[in-house]
């Protein structure tokens, strides 16, 4: 699928009606404009720590790639990727957390894709001392070689557990390029206090935390810090796993919208979240081509200004 037909597969998306629930979004999504195609190239967003940039769309696996090896599961995978590529992006998001999510991506990629592929994975295993370190570094050998990407672009410590023993490892790795960058998650909103402190006291190249149109809490204090000391942030649970599309069920999408060049309902929350100059990815899960190609096209036009973003937060009152 080339660029050409891949702007041809959004006008059609974008007419054929209301879109299906995808993966663990739980979204029902509105109908978008007849004639809506993606132009340009996709938003890109710099990272901090290098000057590198990444395309502003990324791709969640929680979920829609948890499957097993029935091909009638992954077919619909295969085009998802298919079309993230496709449409300019590259960063994936998965965690040894995620079942056999890992396995599933690594199995899918194609060579071609693994070049450009830009994987965020994560560090999970509680423990202690030298032996939560060592565990730590086997279940980090164990997503790349599921992966089949033996040089993982960001390792992230998932949700803070055992940090300071898998910090150390990931500032080894990154040293001796077994990393290109390093960075910590977590996707609540009590996590803050502790992000914070974390994004203050450490050298983090990204931190992954949720933000949304209807949790503002991290403009206050996280997301100013993350600018502050130059940290790249990706962005969780934008929908609020689904909770978003519940508030506007049966609302057409604002004529307001236009303006910035959204299409749905998806594309306003994302592009809510991008209008964020802090942020530097937003990563949507999905299983279904028809939610991807619309997710995507929300990296493209240009993003809400203050005003807008008002009128976004009142529509989900």
């Amino acid at each position: 699928m080339d660029r050409r037909n891949f702007i041809a597969m959004g006008s059609v998306a974008a007419v054929t009606g209301p879109r299906a629930v995808a993966g663990v979004d739980g979204e029902p999504r509105g109908r978008a404009p007849a004639g809506a195609t993606i132009p340009g190239q996709m938003l890109m967003r710099r990272i901090p720590s290098s000057g590198e940039t990444l395309p502003a769309i990324g791709l969640g696996t929680s979920g829609p790639f948890e499957v097993g090896a029935d091909d009638a599961a992954r077919a619909p995978l295969r085009e998802v990727l298919q079309g993230f590529f496709a449409g300019g992006a590259t960063l994936i998001d998965t965690s040894p957390m995620y079942s056999t999510a890992e396995a599933v991506l690594g199995d899918l990629l194609t060579a071609e894709q693994q070049a450009q592929v830009f994987i965020a994975t994560k560090v999970w295993t509680p423990g202690s001392g030298s032996h939560g370190e060592q565990k730590g570094i086997e279940q980090m050998q164990r997503s790349m070689a599921l992966l089949k990407h033996p040089r993982i672009e960001l390792m992230q410590v998932h949700n803070l557990v055992d940090l300071d023993a898998h910090l150390k490892t990931l500032r080894q790795w990154k040293a001796e390029s077994k990393i290109k960058y390093l960075g910590v998650t977590h996707y609540t909103t009590s996590s803050y206090p502790d992000l914070i402190r974390i994004v203050g006291r450490e050298q983090l190249d990204f931190v992954q935390f949720n933000y949304s149109a209807g949790t503002r809490e991290a403009e206050q204090r996280l997301l100013p810090l993350c600018a502050e000391k130059g940290v790249a942030v990706i962005v969780n649970r934008a929908f609020e796993d689904g909770n978003l599309f519940a508030r506007v069920q049966g609302k057409p999408v604002p004529p307001w919208a236009a303006e910035f060049g959204a299409n749905s309902w998806a594309q306003v929350f994302l592009k809510f979240v991008l209008a964020h100059p802090t942020v530097t990815c937003v990563i949507p899960a999905t299983g279904k081509l028809r939610n991807l190609v619309d997710n995507l096209g929300a990296g493209f036009g240009a993003l809400p200004d203050a005003k807008q973003r008002a009128q976004i937060v009142a529509a989900i009152a």
